[in-house]
């Protein structure tokens, strides 16, 4: 458990707790391991990959910006989604390679239905923002 003392705090404020089904998508080599070892320990689980078929609770969405059209990603990532459901948007952080400009998240969650619900700086690489469909529009 070394090192969840750090991080346990900020990844309970995106929302993670056990028994959830949490869909993670983006998956690459850059990847914070022991940041989803936290997240898997605190849905007392295993992260589902993208041939996981069913309806989630959450999504973990990696994201760079050479990974494409995020509001694209985002559309997509909602459709797994049960109601009240949120997606993690997880960025590099600002002058590391691969970051995403927070305007870009902005417009990008806005145009996709969903605002930014909380920003947690979680690693010295990774920032994450929880996002959510407004109240008014959920069921």
């Amino acid at each position: 458990m070394v090192g969840t003392a750090s991080t346990a705090g900020p990844v309970s404020k995106l929302g993670f707790t056990e028994d959830q089904v949490v869909l993670e998508l983006g998956y690459d080599d850059d990847i914070d391991d022991e940041l989803r070892a936290q997240i898997e320990e605190a849905i007392d689980g295993a992260l589902e990959d993208e041939d996981f078929e069913d309806v989630v609770d959450a999504v973990l969405l990696w994201w760079r910006d050479s990974d494409g059209d995020l509001t694209d990603a985002l559309v997509d990532a909602l459709a797994t989604l049960e109601d009240h459901g949120f997606i993690v948007l997880l960025s590099p952080k600002v002058g590391l390679p691969g970051e995403v400009d927070p305007s870009d998240v902005a417009e990008a969650a806005e145009t996709a239905g969903l605002h930014a619900a909380a920003s947690v700086n979680l690693t010295p690489e990774w920032s994450a923002t929880r996002l959510v469909a407004p109240k008014t529009a959920r069921r």
